[in-house]
């Protein structure tokens, strides 16, 4: 039979202390409590607790001590802060040395409860070892003095409820850092949502995110969730944050400090419990100065902050994707596993990498296609602005076109439907110049390939992405 979880109360108000102390109770929870800063520090240098919910202001010293005594003395246990209402620098400096979470007076019961919940989850939840086993999070893999550092800061905020504010250059890994804070944390049986705040069309952003009640709006049909509906007791990831615009900032502010949300159309707020991770490419203080971005919730989304490194500051880590990429790629594929040259290998080693680690997975993967023999050359990367002269990429041509479509006379233009989806249109083409090749070479690949002036690998690779194998 398990022991019951135990709880540390400190509170100079006897209303406080048994208010809490009761909840608590009925959570089926055991509760000691200290009315100051010295009868805390005797309980928790002789009993272990599970939590320990801590007032702020207190007769011989603040709430503060008593944080960095744990985080010096009991790193795993879980701090909760309570804060005078209208508190919030002070909410955010606990938050920054480390505290769980925060609650404003007076209290209020159902946010103490789900802030107990999910503190008491930590150390329910197996810790993994993430320098070694971060295979799921493609760009995160890395042994560099960077990498590790970064997997460190990831492991410690996983363990709070602060709003964590990620920075990086595109491409760099930034959704997966959210995705592994959310992941190793209490939230993790939770939904993770990731909102690419610049993908939304400005009139349909309020919507999408507070979600709207059914003929809220012409087209509105139905009821809907938005997205802090939708990652209630999880953790909501905003995406390039900066290209929201100022009217959203305001709204969204109002949200993240009420912890509720009005759908449109509707009277009532609703409740939300939702850990807010964000990031940018762009320079969020360039922007505030400019106008662009307001103050006030910049610093409410950035309370702790933590850097992405550049692909190309990441040294050995490079070699080590390199292999996970091509090894990922053939087991996606069901081809065999290529290698790299020794020159294509120094190339790697050598390029800036604009587009970070997105642009090593696209350029291997195009090289993959391209590659003979099981190996890809230099020629193969295809790397724009090498440092190494690229050789002359030899052409193959084609023994005659597979479609031959003639412009239009009037317009001079590719004939293509008035409602065209791109993507499944041109997907069409490509699948009927692959069949109509493979049926006039009597579905000999090799030869079908030479036909269609691509490698061998090329070729497979393109049937099994459309599936016609």
């Amino acid at each position: 039979m398990m022991s019951k979880q135990q709880v540390l109360i400190i509170d100079d108000e006897p209303d406080i202390r048994e208010l809490l102390e009761i909840t608590l109770g009925r959570m089926n929870l055991i509760t000691h409590t200290a009315k100051d800063v010295a009868s805390a520090m005797k309980l928790l240098n002789s009993r272990e607790f599970d939590l320990c919910l801590t007032d702020m202001h207190l007769p011989d010293g603040t709430g503060l001590e008593i944080l960095g005594h744990i985080q010096a003395n009991i790193p795993n246990l879980p701090v909760a802060v309570i804060t005078a209402f209208g508190s919030m620098e002070t909410a955010i400096e606990s938050l920054k040395l480390g505290a769980f979470d925060f609650i404003s007076k007076p209290v209020d019961l159902q946010r103490l409860r789900e802030i107990v919940q999910n503190a008491l989850k930590l150390n329910q939840t197996p810790i993994k070892d993430i320098e070694k086993d971060s295979s799921d999070y493609d760009g995160l893999l890395g042994q560099s003095e960077v990498m590790l550092a970064l997997k460190q800061k990831i492991k410690k905020l996983s363990r709070s409820q602060a709003p964590v504010f990620i920075n990086g250059p595109s491409g760099s890994g930034k959704e997966l850092v959210a995705s592994l804070i959310h992941t190793l944390g209490s939230r993790a049986d939770q939904p993770f949502i990731p909102v690419n705040c610049g993908a939304i069309p400005s009139e349909l952003m309020e919507s999408e995110f507070f979600g709207h009640k059914k003929g809220a709006f012409t087209g509105a049909n139905e009821a809907k969730q938005g997205f802090f509906q939708a990652a209630h007791g999880g953790t909501l990831f905003l995406d390039e944050v900066a290209d929201l615009p100022l009217a959203m900032q305001v709204k969204l502010l109002r949200v993240i400090q009420e912890k509720a949300v009005r759908p449109v159309g509707e009277n009532n707020e609703v409740p939300v419990d939702v850990r807010i991770l964000s990031a940018t490419h762009k320079n969020l203080l360039e922007l505030i100065e400019q106008g662009d971005f307001r103050q006030d919730l910049y610093y409410r989304i950035n309370v702790i902050d933590i850097n992405v490194p550049p692909l190309h500051e990441r040294g050995c880590d490079i070699a080590l994707l390199t292999d996970y990429f091509l090894e990922k790629l053939s087991e996606n594929y069901q081809l065999p596993k290529v290698s790299l040259s020794a020159e294509a290998k120094l190339a790697l080693d050598q390029y800036s990498f604009p587009g970070n680690v997105r642009q090593l997975e696209n350029i291997l993967e195009r090289a993959y296609t391209l590659c003979e023999d099981d190996i890809i050359e230099l020629e193969d990367l295809n790397l724009e602005d090498n440092v190494i002269a690229a050789k002359p990429t030899a052409v193959v041509k084609p023994i005659e076109p597979i479609i031959n479509v003639q412009p239009e006379a009037s317009n001079n233009e590719f004939p293509i439907p008035d409602d065209i989806q791109l993507e499944p249109f041109l997907e069409s083409i490509e699948r009927r110049a692959l069949a109509i090749a493979l049926e006039k070479e009597r579905w000999n690949k090799t030869a079908a390939a030479k036909r269609l002036g691509i490698t061998f690998r090329a070729l497979r690779y393109r049937l099994k992405k459309l599936e016609m194998e």
